[in-house]
C-alpha cells in the first residue's frame, strides 16, 4: 500500500525524528510570529499586562466593598481612588523628603571626596595631586564625549513621552474595566471556543488564582524588604533614605535583577555619604537580608505559586527585557508562572461519565466530579457571584400565607 511505503523507504527512528522536527518547527514559527506581534503592539500589550497585575493586587478592596453591600460601580471608584490617593501621597512624601535632603548629600559627597583624596595622597599609594587631578579630567572627558549620545537619548525619551502617556490612559481603563464587569469579560471571552470552554474556563481560573497569588505575595514581600532596608538606611543616617527605600520596593518586583540595581545603587550613596565602613556594613545586612527573603519570606509567602529554577527566571527576565525594556521584565515571570500553571488544565482530560448519563453539555465534554455540598468557587473578577434561589412555596403553604 502506499501508506506503507514511507515506513519500508524510512526507518522509524528516522521517521519520528522528522516528525517531531516538523512539530518542532511549526511551533517555533508560531512562537515567533506572536512575538513579533507582541513587540509591534507593546504599547498596548505592556497596560494590559499591568493592568492584570494592578487588578490582582486591588481586586481584594474591590471584592470587600461588593460583599458590605456596595454596588460595582461604586466599589470599583472607591478602589481606583484609594490606590491613585496611595501612589500620589507616596510621590509626595519621597519628593518632599528628597528635597530637603538633596543638599546635605551634596556635602558629605564633597566630604568624603575630600578625604578619598587625602587617603589616595598621605596613604599606602603615595599619589600626587598631579596624577588625581589627571584622573578627574580624564572622567569629565569622557563624560563629555558621551553628552551628544545622553542630549539623543533624552530627545528621543522625549518623543516617546506621548506614546507613554497613552499607555498609562489604557492601563487605568482597562483595570477599571476588569474590576468592575471582569465576570462579564471573562463570560464573553469563553464564548469564542465552544466546546473546549470548560477547558479554557478551567485554565483561566487555575492561572488567575497562580497571578492573584504572586501577586499579593510579592507586595507583601517587596514592602517588608524595603521597611527593612529603610530603617537601615535611616539609623545610619543615610540621606535620601526613604526614597532608597521606595526605591528598593519597586525593585523587588524584578527578581533578582531588580535587587541587585536598587541595592547596588543605594550602597553607592551609603558609600558617598558615610564612606567606605558604612557602606560595608549596609552591603553586608543587605545580603543577609536577601538571603532571609528568598529561604524565608518567599517560601512562606508566595509559596508554590511559582516554583521556577533561577535559570529560567534569569532566562525569562532576559526576553522580558528584550522585547519591552523594564516593563517587560517586571511582568516576564508572572506571565510566564500563569502560563506554566494553565497549560497543565488545557491538557487535562475530564474523566468521562459512565454509559447512559446525559448530563454533558454541549461540546461532548463532561463536566467534572464536584464534591457533595455548594460549590466552592475561587473568588476573582472573572467569577461571577451567585446568589441563592428563594424557596417556592408549596400549595398548602400558600393557602396558610392567604389564611
Amino acid at each position: 500500500m502506499l501508506t506503507d511505503r514511507p515506513t519500508k523507504l524510512v526507518p522509524p527512528v528516522l521517521a519520528r525524528m522528522a516528525a517531531w522536527s516538523g512539530c518542532l518547527i511549526l511551533v517555533g514559527v508560531v512562537v515567533y510570529f506572536i512575538v513579533q506581534a507582541i513587540a509591534r503592539l507593546a504599547f498596548v500589550a505592556l497596560p494590559v499586562a499591568i493592568a492584570l497585575l494592578l487588578t490582582a493586587l486591588l481586586f481584594p478592596l474591590t471584592n470587600s466593598l461588593r460583599g458590605a453591600g456596595m454596588r460595582p460601580i461604586y466599589a470599583t471608584w472607591i478602589t481606583m481612588l484609594v490606590a491613585l490617593a496611595v501612589l500620589v501621597g507616596t510621590g509626595w512624601l519621597v519628593g518632599a523628603r528628597a528635597g530637603e535632603e538633596f543638599p546635605n548629600l551634596v556635602v558629605q559627597v564633597q566630604e568624603t571626596a575630600r578625604s578619598v583624596q587625602a587617603w589616595l595622597i598621605e596613604g599606602p599609594l603615595h599619589l600626587e595631586q598631579t596624577q588625581i587631578t589627571g584622573y578627574v579630567d580624564e572622567i569629565a572627558a569622557l563624560l563629555n564625549a558621551q553628552r551628544t549620545a545622553i542630549t539623543g537619548t533624552v530627545l528621543s525619551a522625549g518623543a516617546v513621552a506621548v506614546e507613554v502617556l497613552a499607555s498609562i490612559v489604557l492601563l487605568l481603563f482597562v483595570t477599571f474595566f476588569l474590576l468592575k464587569d471582569g465576570d462579564r469579560i471573562w463570560v464573553w471571552f469563553l464564548k469564542a471556543f465552544g466546546g473546549v470552554a470548560p477547558r479554557v474556563d478551567r485554565a483561566g481560573r487555575a492561572a488567575w488564582a497562580t497571578l492573584s497569588h504572586y501577586v499579593q505575595g510579592t507586595v507583601a514581600v517587596a514592602a517588608v524588604h524595603g521597611l527593612i532596608m529603610g530603617i537601615v538606611l535611616a539609623g545610619m543616617g543615610v540621606p535620601l533614605w526613604a526614597p532608597l527605600a521606595v526605591l528598593i520596593f519597586f525593585a523587588s518586583f524584578i527578581p533578582i535583577v531588580g535587587i541587585f540595581f536598587a541595592g547596588t545603587i543605594a550602597t553607592l550613596v551609603t558609600l558617598g555619604a558615610k564612606g567606605l565602613v558604612y557602606a560595608l556594613i549596609f552591603l553586608g545586612i543587605l545580603i543577609v537580608e536577601q538571603q532571609l527573603e528568598n529561604h524565608v519570606l518567599q517560601p512562606l509567602i508566595v509559596g508554590r505559586a511559582l516554583n521556577f529554577h533561577p535559570l529560567a527566571i534569569i532566562l525569562v527576565l532576559s526576553i522580558g527585557g528584550i522585547l519591552a525594556g523594564i516593563a517587560g521584565a517586571a511582568v516576564a515571570v508572572p506571565v510566564a508562572a500563569v502560563i506554566y500553571r494553565a497549560l497543565p488544565e488545557l491538557r487535562h482530560q475530564p474523566p468521562e461519565l459512565p454509559p447512559g448519563h446525559d448530563d454533558a453539555p454541549p461540546g461532548g465534554e463532561p463536566p467534572p466530579a464536584r464534591p457533595e455540598g455548594p460549590p466552592v468557587r475561587p473568588e476573582g473578577p472573572f467569577t461571577r457571584s451567585e446568589k441563592p434561589a428563594a424557596p417556592v412555596a408549596t400549595g398548602d403553604e400558600q393557602e396558610k400565607d392567604t389564611e
